[in-house]
């Protein structure tokens, strides 16, 4: 049962920034469970970097991409929708790597002294980024938006602009705190290169949006869900799992609006606990004594019109696995269901006994769950 799967192929290359749930070593398994139904179209519904949305795309599926970040919506459109080869965006990259540094918005605001070993500004906060390269990063974003680009060579400027800014940063992967000092890779220069984008040649679509608004406009086959399910931890307030605090600059980066900010870290003020609430990251209890984010995936199951959907589960989410169990008895019938091990990498048949309530506890594990409709 614990044996790895050595006849796994490996999934298609993918881009994307560090970030928290990142299902890139997971790829090969969503798209083996994936393979195992007829489906032509798949609906990733919580698209995030878009990393399963690429893979699925560069296997031949239409894809469907959706979340209700706009920065993911910017990667959904580069990697889904451009039609330009990464060669013929060479000429606007050099263009942009060739832009005069500048004081701007975001050196005011998020650039470090790179003397010393302390990552710090003048104002005395930690600061995700050496001052060399926001002021690349300032001159290059004002580029940017005057060269009044099309949508995708727009999305895919932008992409590659925070997958650069990702490579020099000074943070554990996210924007809600940042380190104390500066690490080698801060020190590097800001360079831009163009994404992987690709003529895949299917028909795929970006949306931006809450998940329950997007169900209407999905005509697909698959869903694949991987919702955040919040924090199982009771002391650990809402604003420290929730995806728009952790990327809160990449929306300045794509939005280019110069928002209000608030806090240490300098987030924008729209990803405070009061003006970005998602159920799916609700860690309490609601008058009945369920928690919120069960409620929101029972909910999101029963609303979805797909024929299959698959489910992904981290061990120690808020959604109990007892409690799981329930929900997805109730929105279909389960036709495969799969345990995966995250620092082996190694995926196990399950069966779905009581058993599996008590592995949900192990740290570490993922758990893909095929429901047929």
């Amino acid at each position: 049962m614990n044996a790895p799967d050595s006849l796994q192929p490996p999934a298609p290359q993918t881009e994307g920034v560090k970030y928290a749930g990142s299902k890139l070593k997971l790829l090969p398994h969503i798209l083996r469970m994936i393979k195992t139904t007829d489906a032509k179209t798949v609906f990733d519904g919580f698209s995030g970097t878009t990393r399963v949305s690429q893979a699925l795309a560069e296997s031949g599926y239409n894809v469907i991409a959706n979340d209700a970040a706009v920065w993911s919506k910017i990667f959904g459109e580069c990697y889904l929708l451009s039609q330009k080869t990464p060669a013929e965006y060479r000429p606007l990259f050099e263009h942009l790597n060739a832009v005069p540094p500048q004081d701007g918005w975001f050196t005011e605001n998020y650039g470090g002294e790179p003397n010393g070993k302390n990552a710090t500004g003048a104002d005395g906060l930690k600061k995700p980024w050496q001052k060399h390269n926001t002021r690349k990063l300032d001159g290059i974003r004002m580029e940017i938006e005057k060269l009044s680009l099309n949508k995708t060579d727009k999305a895919a400027a932008l992409a590659g602009l925070m997958l650069a800014l990702d490579k020099v940063d000074s943070t554990l992967g996210h924007f809600s705190s940042y380190l104390r000092e500066w690490p080698a890779r801060a020190y590097k220069p800001l360079f831009l290169k163009p994404p992987r984008t690709a003529k895949n040649g299917g028909r795929h679509m970006v949306l931006c949006g809450d998940i329950f608004s997007a169900l209407p406009k999905v005509r697909a086959d698959l869903a694949y869900y991987d919702p955040p399910y919040g924090s199982c931890n009771e002391k650990m307030p809402a604003s420290r799992v929730r995806y728009a605090a952790y990327y809160h600059i990449w929306k300045t980066v794509c939005l280019f609006d110069s928002p209000e900010l608030f806090g240490k870290a300098r987030r924008r003020a729209d990803s405070s606990d009061s003006a970005c609430a998602s159920p799916f990251e609700d860690f309490r209890k609601d008058n009945n004594g369920r928690y919120v984010a069960a409620r929101a995936v029972e909910k999101l199951l029963a609303e979805t019109r797909c024929r299959w959907i698959l489910l992904s589960y981290s061990s120690g989410g808020r959604t109990a696995a007892e409690e799981l169990r329930g929900i997805i008895s109730r929105s279909g019938k389960l036709r495969k269901a799969a345990e995966i091990d995250y620092r082996l990498n190694v995926m196990a048949g399950m069966k779905w006994t009581d058993e599996w309530t008590r592995r949900a506890e192990i740290p570490n594990r993922e758990f893909l769950f095929l429901i047929e409709k």
